[in-house]
Order: C-alpha cells, then sequence, then structure tokens
C-alpha cells in the first residue's frame, strides 16, 4: 500500500462496511423471525443467532481500525462511527431477545413477539436500504423518506408492546408475566435501536445535503 492510499484509502472501504453490518443485522431479524415462527432447538438457533452478532462485531472493529488509519474520510470520523455502533446495537438486542427466549424456558411464542420481531425485519431492511443510500448524498430524500419509515414502525412497535403487556397481565400467572414481559420489552427496545440509526442517518443526509 502507498502513502497515498495509507491517508486518503478509496471511500468505498467505508461504505463497504457499513452496508456489511447493516446486511448482518437484516440477517439477525431474519433469523429472529424464523425463530419466533418456528419455536424449536432454540439452543442451536441462538448459535446462530450468536454467530451473527460475532460477525457483526468483527465488521465494527474493522471500521475502527480504518478509522484509526485514515487522515480523511468521506464523511466526518464521529458519523461513521456513530453509524457502526447504532447498527450494532441493533444486532445486540435482537440476540439479546432469542437469548432471553432460550434462558427464560419459555415453551411457545405468542402472537405478539411474532409481531415485533416482524416489525423489527422491517425496519432493518428500510436501514439497509437508507445505508446504501449514503454512498451517493445527492438524492438525501430518499434517506430522509426511509428513516420517516423506520420512526412510523418503532411508534407501531410502542403500540404492540403496550397491547401485549395489557394482555398478559390479565391472563397468566406472575412467572409468566415476567418472563414475557422482558421478552416483549427487549424486542421493542430493538425497534428503539433502529430508531436510533435512523436517526444517525438522517443527520448524516441533512449535513451532506
Amino acid at each position: 500500500m502507498g502513502m497515498r492510499d495509507w491517508i486518503i484509502p478509496q471511500d468505498d472501504q467505508f461504505f463497504d462496511l457499513l452496508e456489511q453490518s447493516a446486511q448482518n443485522v437484516r440477517a439477525g431479524a431474519e433469523h429472529l423471525v424464523y425463530t419466533v415462527e418456528n419455536f424449536e432447538n432454540i439452543k442451536n438457533k441462538c448459535h446462530k443467532m450468536k454467530a451473527l452478532e460475532h460477525k457483526g462485531d468483527d465488521i465494527m472493529h474493522q471500521i475502527y481500525q480504518l478509522l484509526n488509519k485514515t487522515f480523511i474520510t468521506p464523511i466526518e470520523p464521529e458519523e461513521i462511527s456513530r453509524l457502526a455502533a447504532s447498527l450494532d446495537d441493533v444486532l445486540d438486542f435482537i440476540d439479546s431477545a432469542t437469548r432471553m427466549m432460550y434462558l427464560y424456558g419459555i415453551t411457545q411464542t405468542d402472537r405478539y413477539m411474532v409481531e415485533l420481531s416482524k416489525l423489527i425485519l422491517v425496519s432493518t431492511e428500510e436501514l439497509e436500504l437508507a445505508v446504501k443510500g449514503i454512498r451517493d448524498l445527492k438524492h438525501a430524500e430518499f434517506i430522509e423518506q426511509q428513516c420517516i419509515e423506520i420512526n412510523r414502525l418503532e411508534n407501531l412497535g410502542d403500540e404492540v408492546l403496550g397491547d401485549a403487556i395489557k394482555n398478559i397481565f390479565t391472563c397468566c400467572d406472575a412467572l409468566t408475566v415476567i418472563k414475557y414481559k422482558d421478552i416483549y420489552e427487549k424486542l421493542e427496545s430493538a425497534t428503539d435501536k433502529c430508531e436510533d440509526a435512523a436517526n444517525v442517518l438522517s443527520d448524516i443526509a441533512i449535513r451532506h445535503s
């Protein structure tokens, strides 16, 4: 690698890694939906989710390594760091929710877990599109539309959480209430983290448009 490449690497390196991260987050959300809709062999499904989470950590580490040796970046280093961290947070919460289902020993999922998981999946699909959009910030309005949709999905997540908690308190014993409530809240928190990532993307779009 020449001196110029060390100082000013190709912009694509950052964008490639961020897109890989967003793609991996979406893969985690797909696996979450598969898990709650096919609730069996949960230990093995948790292992696969953990592998995706480790892959996300590795991508984030690569991004930070690149930032540490790069003098000029295509967008602000802080923006790259915030976006990488926010994407990683989404997958962390997806992984935590899946692991909680296993550790709590629940025997079945319910429609609220399915609904929340599907909201997470659609949110990560929108995130993936928005992350791809920062390669060309001439069309910042496209990114803004994705972010608005993620915000809408997060609001729906709040509604589903409210309905889920209201229902669980009317039909179940105390221990089941605790278990299910924790899982619902962890899943809804994943939609919150999607919104956090969308806010970072929106800030990038506004600043560079």
